[in-house]
C-alpha cells in the first residue's frame, strides 16, 4: 500500500517514529501500547531487521519472557532484506492504523483547494488511433496547485451527470444530500441508474453502511437496510457485519457482496445478496468447498459464474488460488488450472473479455508492486502471459478497473512511492495500452482503494470514481465521459436501424506457430457461408489440422511441465527435510558444545581440589611424624623415670635404716 509520496527510507523512519521506535530500537511504551502484543512484537522485529540487520545476538535468559519474545520475533525474520523489512513495517502499520500519515504534521502538507486543468496545445502527433478506427484524443492533465489560470481553464463543478460535455477528462461532480464518510477498500456497483457504496475502511475501522448515489439527480441517500439472517421470516433480522476489501458484483436488479476482511470474519468466504426493491440483505447459502476467508481479491462476473482469484487471508498470507461460483446452483469449484499462474498477490484488477478470457493486471505483495498482465482461457483453464502493445504500464496496487465494450479502464493505485497519476485503457482485442488522462498532485484520483463504476446515461458512457486513500481519506465523486461508446450500445442501435441478416460468428482463438495468441473474428452472411470456394475449405481444414497438431504438442509439453513441477516439489520437500535435519543436528551440536564446556569447568575445579589435597596430605604426614616423635620421647622419658626410681630405692635403703 502507499500512504503518501514520501519515498523510502524516509517513509519508513516516519512510520517508525510514529509507532514509537527511537534510535537503537528504543520504544515508547505510550505509543506502542496502541497495538496488540503480537503486532507490537512483529513491528519490533521488523524495525530491528531494517535498522540493525539479521539477529545475531544470543537468546536472553529464560527468566525474562519479554526480552525472549522480542528476540524470537526478530530472530524469526531470518535473512529478510532491509528494504523488504521497511516496506512490510509500513504496510502493517497502515493496516493497523490507516490514518497514521495524516497525523504526522511534518510529512503532511495541507491540501490546495483549487484543482485546475492544463490544456496543452493540440498536436497532431498526440492523437492516438485505436485499433477499431476511432480516434482517442490526447491525454489531459489535472494538476493541484495554488496558481491561478484563466476562467476557461478552470474545472467546472457540475450539477448533473449529463452536463459533463468534455470527453476523456475527469470532472469533479457537485452532489447533494449527506455525503458518505470518507473511506477506501469499499465496494461499489451500479444498478438501475444508482451507484451503491457498501462498507470500507476509515481510520482502521471497518464500515457497514450502505449508501446510494442517484446518477440522475446526483443525490446521496443512506439506505436503511435490513439483514435477513438465514430465515424466510422477515421478523428475524440482524445487523450486517462491517467489512473492507470485499467485492460488489451486480447481476440483474440485485448485487452480491463477496469476501472481505471483517473483525468477526468466518473461516471461509461468505456471500451476501442485496435486493434494492426490498432494501434487504440476505445470506446466500452455497455448496461445495468455499474458499478461505480473504480480502483484496478480484471477483469477475463471467456469464452465470463468478471467478475469484487471489487476495490476502486473515493471517496476511498472500494467495493466488482460483475458484468459481456457479450462480445457478450456488456451488463453489476449486479450479486447478494449468500453466504458470500469477504470483500470490492482492489489490489487483481483473476483467473478462468475450465471456472466455480472464485478465489479471498488477497488484502487490508485502514488498513489491506488479505491472504484469496474465490471461486465463476459461475453456481450457490455462494461464499464459500474452504479448502486449503500446506503452508499458507502471507497477501499481490498489487500483480500480472497469470494462466498457472491448476497453478496460484502469484508474489510481500506488507503487510504493506515490499514487499513480495516469488513467489507462487496454483494448482487450489487441492488448494495446494507451493513456486516457493524467492527474498531478495529491488528488483523490491518484489514490489506493478507490472504486470505479461504469454507467450508460442518456446514451453516453461514463466512468464514475469514488473514495480512496492517498494520505487522506476521500469521499469525492469524479466522472469521466468516454468518447468511445460501448459495443453493446452500438450493436443495439445497428439492430434497430437495419434489418440486415448478417450476424457476428463466435470468435475463434487459435495458437499460431510462434506461440502468440491471435483472435480471428469472422463476419459473414448465410449466403457467404454457402458460397465458400474449395480453396477456403482446404485452407480451413489445413489450419484445423495444424491446430490439432499444435494442441497435441502443447499437451505433451504441459505433461512434461507437470512432471517437472512434481519432481521439483519432491526435491523441495527433500531439501526441506534435510534442512530440518541439519537444524536438528546443529541444535544437538550446540547442546553437546555446551555440555563439553560445563565438563571442562568441572575438570578444572577437580584439578584445583586435587592440588589442595596434595598439600593437605603433606601436612597430615608432617603431623604424623611429629606425633610419632612426641610419642617416642614420652615413652623414653617414662622409661627413664621408672628405672631411676628403682635404683634410688636400692641406694637409699641403708640410710633409711641408720636414720631409724
Amino acid at each position: 500500500m502507499v500512504s503518501s509520496g514520501l519515498p523510502y527510507p524516509d517513509r519508513f523512519y516516519a512510520a517508525a517514529s510514529y509507532a514509537g521506535f527511537g534510535a537503537g530500537g528504543a520504544t515508547s511504551s505510550a505509543a506502542i501500547s496502541r497495538f496488540q502484543n503480537d503486532v507490537a512484537l512483529l513491528l519490533y522485529g521488523l524495525f530491528q531487521q531494517a535498522t540493525v540487520g539479521p539477529c545475531n545476538v544470543p537468546k536472553p535468559r529464560a527468566w525474562n519472557p519479554v526480552e525472549q519474545s522480542k528476540w524470537t520475533s526478530w530472530h524469526g525474520l531470518g535473512s529478510m532484506p532491509l528494504a523488504e523489512a521497511m516496506r512490510l513495517f509500513v504496510k502493517i502499520l497502515e493496516e493497523e492504523d490507516p490514518g497514521w500519515y495524516s497525523r504526522v504534521p511534518e510529512f503532511n502538507p495541507e491540501p490546495v483547494v483549487d484543482i485546475e486543468m492544463h490544456k496543452p496545445k493540440e498536436d497532431p502527433k498526440a492523437i492516438l488511433p485505436s485499433t477499431n478506427g476511432t480516434l482517442i484524443p490526447e491525454p489531459k492533465t489535472i494538476s493541484e496547485n495554488g496558481s491561478s489560470l484563466d476562467t476557461q481553464d478552470k474545472v467546472i463543478i457540475l450539477e448533473s451527470l449529463s452536463a459533463v460535455s468534455t470527453h476523456e477528462e475527469w470532472t469533479p461532480l457537485s452532489v447533494s444530500g449527506q455525503r458518505p464518510k470518507p473511506r477506501y477498500e469499499h465496494g461499489a456497483t451500479v444498478v438501475q441508474d444508482k451507484m451503491y457504496i457498501f462498507g470500507g475502511n476509515h481510520n482502521g475501522r471497518y464500515l457497514s453502511d450502505l449508501q446510494a448515489l442517484d446518477l440522475k439527480s446526483l443525490t446521496w441517500s443512506k439506505i436503511d437496510a435490513k439483514f435477513q439472517a438465514g430465515s424466510s421470516d422477515s421478523s428475524k433480522t440482524a445487523q450486517i457485519s462491517s467489512c473492507a476489501g470485499h467485492s460488489l458484483i451486480s447481476r440483474g436488479n440485485k448485487f452480491f457482496s463477496i469476501a472481505g476482511h471483517s473483525k468477526d470474519s468466518s473461516e471461509n468466504i461468505t456471500v451476501k445478496e442485496f435486493d434494492p426493491h426490498t432494501c434487504t440483505w440476505s445470506m446466500v447459502k452455497t455448496y461445495g468447498k468455499p474458499p478461505v476467508s480473504r480480502g483484496g481479491q478480484s471477483v469477475t462476473l463471467v456469464g452465470t459464474t463468478l471467478v475469484l482469484f487471489g487476495g490476502e487471508d486473515a493471517k496476511r498470507c498472500l494467495l493466488n488460488d482460483l475458484h468459481i461460483l456457479d450462480l445457478e446452483t450456488m456451488t463453489w469449484d476449486d479450479v486447478d488450472a494449468i500453466g504458470t499462474p500469477p504470483s500470490p498477490r492482492s489489490d489487483h484488477a481483473a476483467a473478462c473479455h468475450a465471456d472466455r478470457y480472464l485478465l489479471i493486471f498488477g497488484g502487490g505483495s508485502h514488498a513489491t508492486c506488479f505491472n504484469d498482465l496474465h490471461l486465463l482461457d476459461l475453456q481450457t483453464m490455462e494461464w499464459s502471459r500474452p504479448q502486449q502493445q503500446g506503452l508499458t504500464p507502471s507497477p501499481r496496487a490498489g487500483h480500480a478497473g472497469a470494462t466498457v465494450g472491448e476497453n478496460w479502464y484502469i484508474v489510481g493505485g500506488g507503487n510504493n512511492k506515490s499514487g499513480v497519476s495516469e488513467t489507462l485503457v487496454l483494448n482487450m482485442s489487441t492488448l494495446t495500452w494507451s493513456v486516457v488522462s493524467t492527474v498531478e498532485g495529491r488528488v483523490p484520483l491518484a489514490s489506493e482503494g478507490m472504486t470505479l463504476a461504469h454507467s450508460n446515461y442518456n446514451g453516453d458512457d461514463y466512468l464514475i470514481s469514488f473514495g480512496g486513500y492517498n494520505g487522506r481519506y476521500s469521499n469525492e465523486v469524479f466522472a469521466l465521459k468516454l468518447s468511445i461508446k460501448s459495443d453493446l450500445q452500438s450493436k443495439t442501435k445497428e439492430e434497430h436501424a437495419s434489418d440486415s441478416t448478417s450476424r457476428l460468428l463466435e470468435a475463434e482463438v487459435e495458437l499460431s506457430h510462434d506461440g502468440k495468441i491471435c483472435e480471428i473474428a469472422m463476419d459473414s452472411a448465410d449466403s457467404d457461408l454457402k458460397n465458400r470456394n474449395d480453396d477456403a475449405s482446404e485452407l480451413l481444414l489445413t489450419l484445423k489440422a495444424e491446430k490439432e497438431e499444435l494442441e497435441a504438442t502443447l499437451n505433451r509439453e504441459q505433461l512434461q511441465t507437470i512432471q517437472l513441477k512434481e519432481e521439483m516439489a519432491e526435491a523441495e520437500a527433500r531439501n526441506a527435510d534435510l534442512t530440518k535435519e541439519l537444524q536438528a543436528v546443529r541444535g544437538q551440536l550446540a547442546a553437546e558444545q555446551s555440555r563439553c564446556f560445563k565438563l571442562e569447568v568441572d575438570v578444572a575445579e577437580l584439578r584445583q581440589k586435587l592440588q589442595s589435597m596434595d598439600a593437605l596430605e603433606k601436612e597430615v604426614e608432617l603431623l604424623r611424624r611429629q606425633k610419632a616423635a612426641s610419642e617416642q620421647a614420652a615413652l623414653e622419658a617414662k622409661q627413664r623415670q621408672s628405672s631411676g626410681g628403682m635404683w634410688g630405692w636400692l641406694v637409699g635403703t641403708p640410710s633409711d635404716s641408720s636414720d631409724s
